[in-house]
């Protein structure tokens, strides 16, 4: 069997399971048509009659363009949105090659805008999002993309999925403010294969007033980053090395068995071991507050600031309830993102973990914030310097 037919055989696949195989999703196409038909109407009706910001549709609104950046960076954006909602479009190009995640170990990996994770995508609740995907020639495979923040049609999967040579636009009304995974989904085995190889990313719904306290008090940050854990499964050979493959084709199966077994073999903050450290990492000053936003698309994790702690801590995502307050550590769930907000007090190098520390040391799931600004011994003070024991 020839490449051609080999991909054409794969693309194929894809579109059996998506459509209705292995899985148990089926499309009913007057179901689907109907769906699509009444959906604005329903989410006009559902939404609250006070809330006149919810009612408008996408024809009545101003259409911006949202420039993407790669993580861990934040798109320029305003915390408290003025005016009317707004169409924010978005561009996001699937890239699949070959990248390094530690010392010659070598992954395939699907990319949204060529970076593991996809960047974020930031917006304010009652904005329409309006996103092309572009799967170029170039590619071998059929993808799509679930935003977990989008009602109905599986996220968005079910009008984005897109043979190489192909791109789409289909728009989603932002309804639950918070932060959320998005990642690609084209059916059956293909979906845990494809989020393991780094297609996911998170998007950022902002509440239209900013965030606040569970008093109500507005909180605002200096900086945001965007940090996204992904977990890789790399296969090993007879002699107990990591195997490279040619082409994206050639590792699947390999890479699938090792899936199987629930063990990753890297688990890494933005795509290998070390991306957010050394002249990677992240940065701030005493005095300032930062926003982080972790997630992960498949599988718990426990984000802590050593040395640190979060001030404000949206664990479950959603902006819409009060933050819980001074945590060591927060759990984020499998297929979600967590937001939090700490003030920075002391300067020096802080490591940002997965705090099962295994994962953390052993396979990668760390990072580093440089802090500068004059140390406060009220805070910290070594009172004896290290010397002889005495009685």
């Amino acid at each position: 069997m020839d490449k051609h037919n080999s991909q054409s055989g794969v693309i194929n696949e894809q579109r059996r399971q998506f459509l209705g195989g292995s899985v148990g999703i089926g499309l009913v196409g007057a179901g689907l048509a109907a769906g699509l038909m009444s959906a604005p109407a329903a989410a006009t009706g559902a939404a609250r009659k006070d809330d006149r910001m919810a009612n408008y549709s996408a024809d009545q609104l101003e259409r911006v363009k949202l420039d993407l950046v790669p993580p861990p960076m934040v798109p320029k954006h305003d915390q408290i949105a003025t005016g009317k909602p707004k169409v924010v479009e978005v561009k996001l190009v699937i890239e699949e090659k070959q990248v390094e995640l530690e010392n010659g170990t070598k992954a395939w990996v699907c990319a949204f805008n060529g970076s593991v994770p996809g960047p974020l995508i930031v917006c304010h609740q009652h904005d329409f999002v309006e996103l092309t995907l572009v799967n170029p020639a170039s590619n071998n495979l059929a993808h799509n993309i679930d935003l977990h923040s989008a009602t109905g049609a599986l996220g968005g999967g079910e009008l984005t999925l897109v043979s190489p040579g192909q791109e789409v636009t289909f728009r989603f009304k932002a309804t639950k403010a918070g932060t959320f995974v998005y990642h690609c989904a084209p059916g059956g085995a293909m979906i845990p294969w494809h989020v393991a190889m780094g297609m996911h990313g998170a998007i950022m719904v902002l509440p239209r007033d900013g965030l606040k306290d569970a008093q109500g008090n507005p909180l605002h940050y200096d900086k945001a980053y965007y940090v996204g854990e992904a977990d890789f499964y790399i296969p090993k050979d007879a002699n107990g090395k990591y195997k490279e493959f040619k082409t994206v084709m050639d590792s699947m199966q390999d890479v699938m068995d090792v899936m199987k077994t629930l063990t990753p073999s890297h688990v890494v903050f933005n795509g290998a071991v070390g991306a957010l450290t050394g002249k990677n990492a992240m940065t701030a000053k005493v005095g300032e507050s930062v926003l982080f936003v972790h997630s992960q698309a498949n599988r718990d994790t426990r984000p802590h600031i050593i040395g640190g702690h979060g001030d404000y801590v949206w664990a479950a995502g959603s902006f819409t309830d009060a933050p819980q307050t001074n945590l060591e550590t927060w759990m984020v769930a499998g297929g979600s993102a967590a937001a939090a907000l700490y003030n920075f007090r002391q300067p020096g190098l802080y490591a940002y973990v997965n705090h099962n520390l295994i994962e953390a040391i052993m396979k990668g799931a760390a990072a580093h914030i440089k802090v500068e600004g004059e140390w406060d011994d009220n805070l910290m003070v070594q009172v004896k310097k290290p010397g002889a024991i005495t009685a």
